[in-house]
């Protein structure tokens, strides 16, 4: 990578590790949204694996990560199914087909209702009842999603809101949520050819400003309230998804 791709790298992690440390995530959704603008979607998806693993990693580990895991682990399976599913046999090369501009609408599009959502605070609500059956399912759309567009966001935050997760739980379960698909993309990425060791180098760089920022956003978060970031993040979601996807359109 030229030198002012690097700088735009560093840069980029430096932001979505801050908004990640102040809300808890964000860091996929931003560096894939920001470096879309200046590589195609799966040369971002793969810069971004060391950071998001580690991060996510961090993330996870807590008191109640065992409970957590043993509740979500349904929605986790069918993640990883729905990615490698999609990833590897309906078609490697997913992420760079037409040189990434189906990718790049498809990222548009879940930037674009990520941040919809979030600015409305629209919330499901799921009985345990159904958590056996839909867990699964919502892990499945996850799983095309994240082998699509390179985010793992949608649906699967929304649901972990849905079941009833609070605070320091939903973070935990977050983390849990990002690691395995984190990993689960990688894999896809690896068989396609579109992570070789150079773009690993670039990958395990980013990794040093991605966490000096979740440090600059932790300390944030405890003077900064966070609902009026949180309106920023999701109206800045909303407005980068929509230039992505007109972007590729046009």
């Amino acid at each position: 990578m030229e030198i002012g791709t690097l700088i735009i790298v560093s840069l980029t992690f430096l932001l979505a590790g801050f908004v990640k440390g102040v809300i808890g995530l964000g860091l996929p959704t931003v560096s894939m949204g920001l470096l879309a603008v200046v590589m195609t979607p799966a040369q971002a998806a793969a810069v971004l694996m060391v950071p998001s693993f580690i991060t996510n990693v961090w993330q996870a580990v807590g008191p109640q990560s065992k409970p957590l895991l043993l509740r979500t682990w349904p929605m986790l399976v069918g993640t990883c199914v729905g990615t490698l599913a999609l990833g590897l046999w309906a078609g490697p090369g997913l992420l760079s087909a037409d040189n990434g501009m189906r990718a790049s609408v498809g990222l548009g599009i879940v930037l674009a209702l990520y941040g919809i959502l979030g600015l409305t605070s629209f919330q499901f609500s799921v009985p345990a009842r159904l958590e056996p059956w839909l867990s699964p399912l919502i892990g499945v759309i996850t799983g095309v999603v994240t082998a699509g567009t390179g985010v793992y966001m949608i649906p699967s935050v929304p649901y972990l809101q849905a079941i009833g997760l609070q605070k320091d739980d939903l973070v935990l379960a977050m983390g849990i949520s990002f690691t395995v698909s984190t990993v689960a993309l990688a894999i896809v990425l690896v068989a396609d050819g579109a992570l070789p060791a150079s773009v690993a180098g670039v990958s395990l760089l980013a990794l040093a400003p991605a966490l000096i920022g979740v440090g600059l956003g932790q300390w944030v978060r405890a003077r900064v309230p966070a609902p009026t970031f949180r309106i920023c993040f999701f109206a800045g979601s909303l407005i980068l998804g929509l230039h992505l996807a007109l972007r590729a359109v046009i």
